[in-house]
């Protein structure tokens, strides 16, 4: 049996929705079984629990031979990741499948990328069978923007001309399941981008384009765009690591472009036009550009 955590998530509801078969139940950790409605599929076992509370781990292993690990950024993610991959270090555990993100060291200026990094270094020094899947910024993100696009049709971000390697969920989801299905991923690390770097500037533009109407990208001052956030109600500690992610990306670090969609999901990546045609709907418009 598969186990995935942060089954409720981004990515983690695409990925229930690419292994849910009903000859081969997986079992999906959620926080809050209200919010699992969307990957009640068949053979989708929902198991309520907190990823922090090892109390709950020997009923959440039982019977799991793999594991898919994704964990919320936290600001004790390195611990909460380092307690679970030690009680997962079991002799029925055949892989375990650890999502990071592109960057990932212990000695980034990025908190994100850091906690991420000690994660790695931590399960490689287990006896776990491993697989490192490092996603870019996923496109999904965009939708956070959701409010500002539709009701200002503008895009507020401290980017300058940055250029990322945004990758759609859905591919990260079909990179994950591959690796989780078939042999020959163990030990691997593998980068996982969309197929052409963006600036903001750039996917305003598209946006435009498949919506039909204005969108424009505001290069902001890193403290406007500190004070907005925190206006929003995001976490200060999580704010001031956006800025840090941010003031790399400006300088092109997310630019890198890797052929791992193609090469282990076997398909083209999903490019940014595409996403924005399928996901109009959540910004108000019916898609222009079919």
């Amino acid at each position: 049996m598969i186990l995935i955590t942060g089954a409720t998530g981004t990515i983690g509801r695409e990925l229930v929705k690419v292994l849910a078969r009903p000859e081969e139940p997986i079992r999906a950790l959620v926080h809050d079984r209200e919010k699992a409605a969307s990957i009640a599929l068949p053979g989708v076992e929902i198991f309520e629990g907190d990823l922090a509370d090892s109390a709950g781990f020997d009923g959440l292993f039982k019977g799991v031979n793999k594991i898919f690990l994704l964990t919320p950024s936290i600001e004790n993610q390195a611990e909460v990741e380092r307690n679970f991959i030690r009680a997962a270090d079991r002799p029925e555990v055949e892989h375990l499948v650890k999502l990071s993100a592109l960057g990932a060291a212990t000695d980034s200026p990025v908190r994100f990328l850091r906690a991420h990094g000690e994660s790695e270094r931590f399960l490689k020094e287990t006896d776990l069978p491993y697989t490192i899947l490092r996603p870019n910024s996923f496109m999904q993100n965009f939708l956070s923007f959701r409010e500002s696009i539709v009701h200002e049709g503008k895009l507020y971000l401290p980017m300058g001309d940055g250029r990322i390697s945004f990758v759609d969920v859905r591919d990260i989801a079909v990179v994950a399941a591959e690796v989780l299905d078939e042999h020959g991923h163990v030990g691997k690390e593998y980068d996982v981008t969309g197929g052409e770097a963006l600036s903001y500037a750039d996917a305003a533009e598209k946006l435009s384009f498949v919506l039909g109407k204005p969108v424009a990208y505001v290069d902001v001052p890193p403290e406007a765009a500190r004070k907005g956030m925190l206006e929003a109600g995001i976490p200060e500690w999580t704010v001031d690591g956006l800025l840090e992610l941010y003031a790399g990306w400006k300088f092109n670090t997310g630019s890198e472009i890797s052929d791992t969609v193609h090469r282990v999901a076997k398909k083209a990546p999903i490019a940014f036009q595409e996403f924005a045609r399928d996901y109009a709907p959540q910004f108000g418009r019916q898609a222009a550009i079919v």
